[in-house]
């Protein structure tokens, strides 16, 4: 269990990390006129959807068959991705051509950054069931 908190601390660390910078840059967002309830919608999407493919994986990091932690990494990027377009989908819908823009591409690098702490997660997961 003390292996598994470890293993979530990048992604915790990203989110708070990330929420105290949306939270204290006001004048940056506003500068440029950047939404940040775009910023946190997004921040919250990414943890949550890591949370939920970490778990996934974590669970089939214990079964035997190698092929089924595979089918769970090609799943949890599916379903990162499908969540990020259906949620970009439907703020694009509901606000109409006034979405802000900049909020959305500065939320795809963010998913980047979650992207790079889940699969540095996992490796160290996968490295250490392999010893």
């Amino acid at each position: 269990m003390k292996l598994f908190g470890r293993m979530l601390l990048p992604l915790l660390v990203i989110f708070i990390v990330l929420t105290i910078f949306i939270f204290s840059a006001t004048n940056l967002w506003q500068k440029y006129n950047i939404d940040k309830n775009v910023l946190m919608g997004a921040n919250f999407l990414f943890m949550g959807t890591g949370l939920l493919v970490f778990f996934m994986q974590k669970n089939a990091l214990s079964n035997k068959n190698p092929n089924v932690f595979i089918r769970s990494v090609i799943a949890g990027m599916m379903i990162k991705m499908f969540s990020t377009v259906l949620a970009v989908l439907a703020y694009v819908v509901l606000v109409g051509p006034t979405y802000n823009k900049k909020g959305v591409f500065i939320s795809l690098f963010m998913y980047l950054i979650y992207l790079a702490a889940e699969v540095t997660a996992i490796s160290k997961l996968n490295s250490k069931k392999n010893v």
